[in-house]
């Protein structure tokens, strides 16, 4: 291939090797057919348009961020739901023929009817479990101010865990999140999770360590670092008491972060560099796209921003 447009039509390409797979030797109908071919080029052109020029560097937040511009422009659960379930064929197909060396779309469902992508919370939803903690506990104002940070900064839960005092920059608005690979990255924080921090930890968070000395920010009931399962307990019981049903753990408050953005018009590089993805480097950060321009596309595109 001897230019990047030629690059760009690999994948078109490799969608046309799997549609004429699907006609000859699955022997589908010619109108289903087509319906794939219309899923798989939109797919492919919007994947062109973010810069891949091969299905080996699709990654999952991809599709999510592919459905949330459909959904953006009315189409139906249904018809969001067939598009990733043509995108899910073609991955299949280049696994098979050894294409593909793992699935970038597991983990992701169609859409739910009613609106939105899988695993993810609606607005209204969210501001439930906001609201669930007791605001008359050291324990509730914990929890709060812990989902509203894992809400506003997309955190994974073992960032969540090593989150440090020191990572707190109240001056900025940011957290500074050390992720996989001890990659470093800054993320914002809103209004609303700056101000339920500041809280926690000038009030609750002292009569929790008591005298004792720690640097990770949240700590369980008796001043100690938070485990994984700690979490899970902690969002579990919220989500109860918000009456909040479906497939949820604390990582779907990290996709819900991801699909809110995208949905209210963010860019993917933007949310990708806030996510912490492991293709981005802690250099990129600051190369492409500097620590104001992440601060502005989160208080624009976040809907507690």
């Amino acid at each position: 291939m001897n230019s990047a447009a030629d690059e760009g039509q690999a994948l078109h390409h490799q969608v046309d090797r799997y549609l004429r797979h699907l006609a000859a030797e699955r022997g589908l109908s010619p109108n289903t057919v087509q319906a794939y071919a219309d899923d798989l080029t939109d797919l492919s052109g919007y994947l062109r348009a973010e810069g891949l020029t091969g299905w080996d560097q699709l990654e999952g937040l991809h599709l999510v961020a592919f459905l949330a511009r459909a959904g953006q422009k009315g189409l139906a659960p249904a018809t969001r739901a067939r598009r990733l379930s043509s995108a899910r064929g073609l991955v299949a197909y280049l696994i098979q023929r050894g294409q593909l060396d793992q699935d970038p779309l597991a983990g992701l469902s169609g859409p739910r009817q009613g609106g939105g992508l899988p695993y993810f919370l609606s607005q209204e939803e969210v501001q439930r479990l906001l609201d669930a903690p007791d605001p008359e506990t050291d324990l509730g104002i914990r929890d709060r101010a812990m989902l509203e940070v894992m809400y506003a900064a997309g955190l994974r839960v073992s960032e969540v865990i090593g989150l440090t005092v020191g990572q707190v920059q109240f001056q900025v608005g940011c957290l500074l999140v050390r992720g996989k690979g001890d990659k470093e990255r800054l993320v914002p924080l809103h209004d609303k999770a700056l101000a339920a921090l500041k809280l926690y930890l000038e009030d609750a968070r002292g009569r929790l360590i008591k005298k004792q000395t720690r640097e990770e920010v949240f700590v369980n009931a008796r001043g100690g670092p938070l485990s994984r399962m700690g979490i899970w307990k902690i969002v579990k019981k919220h989500l109860t008491a918000a009456q909040i049903s479906g497939p949820v753990t604390p990582h779907t408050l990290r996709h819900t972060f991801a699909t809110h953005l995208l949905e209210g018009g963010a860019d993917l590089r933007s949310v990708q560099l806030m996510l912490g993805h492991s293709d981005i480097s802690t250099t990129q950060v600051y190369t492409h796209v500097s620590r104001q321009r992440l601060v502005e596309i989160h208080r624009r595109y976040h809907p507690r921003g």
